[in-house]
């Protein structure tokens, strides 16, 4: 269910669970978590995670979320290893974007997004906490009252609120958004992995 393809220095990572909106099952998200890895260990220049089907991401499979993946530190493992990657991370989102995979995306370096994509974290109705690292990644774009807006208050912000916002870095129709992503990504599949660590590493 999780799709990995890597060429010329891109890894693309897609989620393939359309039939279940790609909601995340535990041995889906540590599929991720290893495929960014291997990225990273293999010198990869760009990562692009994406989905299938008209939803980024559902969140956390509802069956095992009640038997405690929301609270698993393997959310936390993934979106580490992608915040630790040495080389530029885009996260395409296909359409919605929900929940703990939030974090997967605050965690990338770009959010390019289809132009009906909402994104929410409802982590207060449901009960749970957010992952540890993603209200301070949140904040660190949006600030910290639309932080609150969204995980104590429980708002669902749309494409173009989330683009003023800074949450989303830029909106491209779904046809697009494959080509937009893949042009992002030429200057750095084109540079040595040093080179682009090295400029990663320059901007705080």
């Amino acid at each position: 269910m999780i799709e990995t393809r890597a060429e010329g220095g891109l890894w693309t990572l897609t989620i393939d669970r359309p039939e279940k909106a790609n909601s995340m099952t535990r041995e889906m998200l540590a599929a991720l978590a290893d495929g960014v890895e291997r990225a990273g260990a293999d010198g990869a220049r760009a990562l692009v995670l994406t989905g299938t089907g008209k939803v980024f991401s559902a969140g956390a499979d509802l069956d095992e979320a009640r038997a405690g993946l929301a609270r698993d530190p393997v959310w936390e493992r993934l979106s580490g290893a992608i915040a630790a990657l040495p080389c530029l991370t885009i996260a395409a989102l296909n359409g919605t974007l929900a929940g703990g995979a939030m974090g997967m995306a605050l965690a990338c370096d770009l959010r390019i997004a289809v132009p009906g994509a909402k994104l929410f974290y409802p982590v207060m109705k449901l009960g749970f906490l957010p992952q540890p690292s993603d209200p301070a990644r949140l904040a660190a774009l949006v600030g910290p009252a639309r932080a609150k807006m969204i995980l104590m208050a429980g708002a669902r912000i749309g494409a173009e609120e989330a683009a003023a916002w800074g949450l989303i870095d830029r909106i491209v129709a779904p046809e697009a958004l494959a080509a937009t992503v893949a042009d992002l990504t030429v200057d750095a599949c084109a540079a040595r992995a040093e080179h682009v660590a090295a400029i990663k590493r320059m901007i705080p």
